[in-house]
């Protein structure tokens, strides 16, 4: 069933099904510049657009052998499960002894896998932490940090792998509202770096933490924002040369089947990357106006867009920088992206594990690396990808929280 939605003015976009193209009617006004030209500058003009859009939910498919052996990697690479029946495993880390980490946020628990056989299949897995909604996972200086919702717990690492009494360190993130999932990573600085996502898909928010990466110190004492108008930013990670902080943005949805495409954003201090205004390579987003008497065009000019874009919809999560030695070494310091796939788009796109090329210490291009996960001429999937790491002995192990399975890939 095809239904049409318009807006009006400051209208936020609404839900929508089935549609076959995007359209924007607007106001306009003389001026050179393109989008100069086709969006009014203040409120005496109107604006108005209408936008088509698609919902559409690949039916789940369990992780059988038949589906997981037509499962597509490079040559000379292999996948197969490092572990399964594990919940809904989402962030993953990896200790320099083997032991794989995975939070499950709506358990509340964090597992520790260990394969000590070295055979590629995990052997053991047992809960060493139980914490309302946790999700980020990382560890620093002998401790691991776990990120749910509002909070964010230190726990000392015992010589096991298993972990001690988490404390709590903060208390006071904001709300989550419709991204709840936090992740934290600590810098080449030694502060702790903590991603909040934005409430919403596109509106103004209220709590400036909202939308933005903080940093911290390690006891998550002297919190700051470092930059904004980062809608959600799972992924991310210094390169291991540059020591530059690179993050994948989620777009903002209801903009069509090919807007809004996800954002490669170098985070700098300071920086604004247009959330929920500009998005993608300049763009106006028409839902919501500058407020105050900025004018679309004066944000423009102070937002840091994006160095590279994926295909909207296809949501990143989790990101890796390869800093193992058992890949080809042309994969070294490229990263690999878990796109857990889309929802809001006529054909579904993501289901995979990407790998972000670097050049220079810059990002640019992506090539496929596990692809296969969208079945039935892509009217079912068998996984929705979100955690990635680097196991201690080079391989790429990452998470599925459909039907709970950490999958590995390995060279050979």
């Amino acid at each position: 069933m095809k239904k049409r939605y318009s807006l009006s003015g400051a209208l936020k976009m609404a839900s929508a099904v089935t549609v076959l193209s995007a359209l924007f009617v607007v106001g306009c006004k003389d001026g050179d510049n393109f989008w100069d030209s086709i969006i009014p500058e203040t409120d005496e003009e109107a604006t108005s657009a209408q936008i088509e859009n698609y919902v559409f939910y690949p039916a789940v498919q369990p992780s059988t052998d038949a589906n997981i052996a037509q499962l597509r990697v490079p040559a000379g690479f292999k996948i197969n499960k490092f572990a399964d029946k594990l919940g809904k495993p989402r962030i993953l880390v990896a200790d320099a002894s083997g032991h794989i980490y995975a939070s499950d946020r709506e358990a509340g628990i964090v597992m520790m896998l260990t394969d000590a056989d070295g055979d590629g299949v995990s052997e053991n897995t047992k809960t060493v932490a139980t914490i309302k909604q946790v999700h980020g996972l990382t560890m620093h200086n002998g401790k691991m940090y776990l990120a749910a919702v509002n909070e964010v717990y230190v726990a000392d690492i015992n010589p096991d792998g298993t972990l001690g009494l988490p404390k709590m360190i903060i208390d006071d993130l904001p709300d989550g509202g419709q991204h709840p999932n936090r992740t934290l990573a600590f810098g080449p600085d030694n502060k702790m770096y903590l991603s909040v996502g934005s409430t919403c898909n596109s509106c103004p928010e209220p709590n400036p933490e909202n939308a933005t990466m903080l940093r911290a110190e390690e006891d998550g004492s002297n919190r700051k924002v470092i930059a904004k108008g980062l809608r959600n930013t799972i992924g991310f990670g210094w390169h291991p040369e540059t020591n530059e902080l690179w993050g994948m943005d989620h777009g903002i949805d209801w903009l069509g089947d090919n807007e809004q495409k996800e954002e490669v954003n170098q985070i700098r201090q300071g920086a604004d990357y247009g959330w929920p205004y500009i998005y993608g390579e300049g763009k106006y987003n028409p839902g919501d106006r500058p407020q105050g008497d900025t004018t679309y065009q004066q944000y423009l000019q102070k937002t840091t867009l994006p160095t590279l874009t994926y295909q909207a919809h296809a949501a990143p999560m989790a990101m890796a920088f390869y800093s193992g030695s058992m890949f080809p070494g042309e994969y070294k310091n490229d990263a690999f992206v878990a796109m857990r796939g889309s929802w809001n788009r006529s054909q579904p796109v993501g289901y995979k594990i990407v790998r972000l090329h670097f050049e220079n210490g810059k990002p640019v291009r992506f090539d496929d690396f596990v692809t296969g996960f969208t079945i039935n001429n892509n009217k079912a999937h068998f996984g929705r990808l979100v955690g990635v790491t680097v196991h201690k002995d080079g391989s790429l192990l990452f998470s599925d929280d459909t039907n709970g399975v950490i999958y590995r890939v390995s060279y050979q």
